[in-house]
């Protein structure tokens, strides 16, 4: 009896540090970033010894603010065999961006990492999935750029972000840039959140792998998960000033996220965007 076909899904890092979340936009200004204390680095070779306990390969949309700071971090993501891909350079939402800026930003970010590890970046994502209806311009900048996909957008509706009719498959846009959305499980007439960050973070594991199994038994598109380094870090300084909603949505559960991805890496196996999403790209 054949042995059955183990799926690859690709698992996704957004490089970014504490302070740059836009829960905290209102709470910390941009000047004062550079001040704080840095947890990004020592959060992300965390996360690069955990992957590779379990020969977990991931695609890191590293922020330009970050790897300008630390290049010998980008260095080891891509010497560890994993892919290094764009967050933009300053964390600046793209539907708060002119078209000018936008470009300016996410050209910045491709230049200082491609300067880094010598290869091409190919991979962009939008800080908070920021691309959407009013804001179509910036797929043809981001083509312009040279990028060859995107993953910038996430079919459900949210507080923050959310494009619920837009496709939920990959697909070439007409701009000739690739959208490969975040996974959504149809279920009752509604498309539920089932790609990781605080969703994951914030319910118990079981129901989250009931969530990722329902949507690979339902659809034949990749899985993709994602989260960030500083979701990890549990003793990341607190910004007590900030609203209630974001500190109960940023520091939840960060004490249990290390031992739920431990379980999210044993159970599923983990490729790159550029890997798992090759078929379409050919």
């Amino acid at each position: 009896m054949p042995l059955p076909v183990v799926r690859s899904n690709a698992l996704t890092v957004d490089v970014e540090d504490y302070f740059h979340v836009a829960a905290f936009d209102s709470t910390v200004s941009s000047d004062s970033w550079a001040t704080l204390p840095q947890r990004v680095e020592r959060n992300t070779e965390m996360l690069l010894e955990q992957f590779d306990r379990h020969q977990a390969k991931a695609t890191f949309f590293i922020l330009g603010w970050v790897a300008e700071r630390y290049p010998q971090l980008v260095r080891k993501i891509h010497a560890g065999g994993h892919e290094v891909a764009s967050h933009g350079y300053n964390h600046a939402k793209a539907s708060v961006q002119s078209a000018t800026e936008f470009a300016i930003d996410v050209r910045r970010a491709k230049a200082l990492l491609e300067d880094i590890t010598g290869t091409a970046i190919t991979g962009y994502r939008a800080p908070s999935f920021s691309i959407g209806k009013s804001n179509e311009w910036a797929f043809d900048t981001l083509a312009a750029a040279g990028y060859l996909y995107s993953s910038s957008t996430y079919p459900v509706v949210h507080d923050l972000y959310g494009t619920p009719d837009w496709p939920q498959q990959p697909y070439k846009r007409p701009e000739g840039i690739w959208e490969c959305p975040m996974p959504v499980l149809n279920k009752v007439g509604k498309q539920w959140p089932v790609a990781g960050g605080g969703y994951f973070r914030l319910m118990p594991y079981w129901l989250s792998k009931k969530g990722i199994d329902s949507y690979l038994k339902q659809s034949a598109a990749p899985y993709m998960f994602y989260f960030h380094p500083w979701e990890i870090d549990p003793q990341q300084p607190r910004f007590s000033s900030a609203p209630l909603k974001s500190r109960l949505r940023h520091y939840t559960n960060l004490h249990r996220m290390s031992a739920k991805l431990e379980l999210l890496l044993q159970d599923y196996q983990w490729r790159t965007v550029r890997e798992v999403y090759q078929p379409y790209f050919v």
